[in-house]
């Protein structure tokens, strides 16, 4: 058997039984790593300090000492995430030679857990696309298509796990980094509810930065629902700074039984339409959710897509103006007080978002504390909703065409290139937890997926909804 070909889990389980070593475990994983460079997703290895911390891990388990739930595994981290004396860019032409002192916070985390870092997955510039490619290390590639994206920001994460160069991958998620992905190469990810993982030493921020974003959160990309659940136990908790005063304990999952849950699906809607074989995805999905016998609610919606999408989109380019240069924010404040008052356009809204002041943006943080308060109302009668994760399988690469060029396809109807997120950017204002689950394949072979979002803190129930869909005969590994 091909060790590499196991979950995280099930690698860790032959750890246990001395089935494997963590030496010859990482080494098979390095072995996999050189010998298919198509794959383009592992940018940065550190094949000596990997294998030294293997045989470091082997002999505390000889010894006895086995603390640490993931003593010996080889994982990977998006190079977006500051790593102590490894490479880390962000896949920014600036950062070519950062090599930070500190781990990021999460970093640390699965360092005490026993992890064995392998190196850097791919991402495109300042995480700011949804392909991975950069000037540094080029494209990441699908790895069922490599005519098509893997998706981004944490394409390279996604690529690593689907291709078994890496069988845990950890990465960032603001508008679906982590969830896209995951959706286009067939594999599991998680957007963790807001705050529960700490962010410090992502970049962007810039290098350095310590407050946190409003949007970001951090979480794990596997190949198991199983998986998500360990990753999850080991990075939900307080910063290394905050750890002396508070700990977490996530509330156990709703229900034990898949047809004990109560579920609504979202199956399309006008404002983002999904293609033909994404809706009757769907509707399996719903019929073999009837047939456990589980509560489906077809109709029940727990706001406007659009005014979420609107919201969610203004909170993101006010954020996003933190990393921009002086020169560079002075000129879009100076082109957003130029506009014309009736000015609708989408330029107009991007300026405005990007330069609003103080006052405009607390009052768009209220409109998100009230849209809080829907879904929560909402939860009170639906454990779990599920919707598509984006309206259609992995999309053709688009490297080199100038962003505002690109587009994708939908049943023949041409639509804008930032549709792939829409469905999403539900999670992402209201700090939800979020797992996009491999749940079927279209007829070209393609990975076809679908979203789960759970309440605030119930990232457990997720977890555990996205093993029993799996179990009950859903997920295509």
């Amino acid at each position: 058997m091909d060790l590499t070909h196991l979950s995280a889990s099930e690698q860790l389980h032959a750890l246990e039984r001395r089935e494997v070593s963590s030496r010859e475990l990482t080494s098979a994983h390095l072995e996999r790593i050189a010998h298919h460079p198509q794959y383009n997703a592992v940018v940065t290895v550190d094949h000596d300090g990997a294998l030294a911390a293997a045989a470091a891990a082997d002999e505390r388990r000889v010894s006895g000492q086995t603390n640490g739930a993931l003593l010996g595994l080889p994982v990977t981290l998006k190079d977006a995430l500051e790593t102590e004396g490894l490479r880390t860019t962000c896949g920014a032409p600036d950062l070519t030679g950062h090599m930070p002192s500190r781990d990021a916070d999460a970093v640390a985390h699965l360092r005490a857990a026993g992890a064995i870092i392998l190196g850097k997955t791919n991402t495109p510039p300042m995480c700011q696309d949804i392909q991975t490619s950069n000037p540094l290390f080029g494209s990441t590639p699908n790895p069922h298509d490599p005519q098509r994206t893997a998706g981004g920001s944490s394409g390279g994460s996604a690529a690593a796990v689907a291709a078994h160069l890496s069988p845990l991958d950890v990465g960032s998620d603001l508008a679906g980094s982590l969830r896209l992905p995951a959706h286009y190469c067939g594999v599991y990810a998680l957007r963790t509810s807001y705050g529960i993982v700490p962010t410090r030493g992502h970049i962007p921020r810039p290098p350095g930065w310590l407050s946190p974003s409003d949007l970001l959160t951090l979480g794990p990309i596997a190949r198991s629902a199983a998986d998500l659940d360990l990753a999850l136990g080991l990075l939900a908790g307080p910063s290394l700074d905050d750890g002396a005063a508070w700990r977490l304990e996530l509330p156990a999952a709703r229900h034990r039984r898949l047809d004990k849950y109560r579920f609504a699906i979202w199956a399309d809607d006008p404002y983002c339409r999904v293609d033909t074989e994404t809706r009757g995805l769907l509707d399996h999905v719903s019929k073999t959710l009837h047939d456990t016998g589980a509560h489906v609610d077809g109709t029940a919606r727990p706001v406007s897509m659009a005014d979420s999408d609107r919201l969610f989109q203004s909170l993101m380019y006010a954020r996003a103006s933190t990393s921009a240069s002086p020169e560079t924010f002075a000129a879009e404040v100076a082109a957003a007080e130029d506009l014309a008052p009736d000015d609708q356009s989408p330029v107009a809204f991007y300026l405005r978002s990007r330069t609003m002041r103080h006052r405009d943006w607390q009052l768009a943080h209220e409109d998100r504390h009230r849209l809080r308060q829907q879904w929560a109302a909402y939860f009170d009668d639906i454990d779990i909703l599920i919707t598509p994760a984006a309206p259609t399988a992995a999309v053709p690469d688009q490297t080199g065409v100038p962003v505002p060029e690109r587009y994708i396809t939908v049943d023949g109807e041409r639509r804008g290139y930032w549709h792939q997120t829409t469905w999403l950017n539900l999670a992402a204002p209201v700090h939800l937890p979020a797992a996009t689950i491999p749940a079927g394949t279209t007829a070209d072979g393609l990975p076809l997926g679908i979203q789960l979002i759970g309440p605030y803190l119930a990232d457990r129930t997720v977890t555990h909804v996205a093993d029993l869909l799996a179990k009950a005969g859903l997920s295509r590994i």
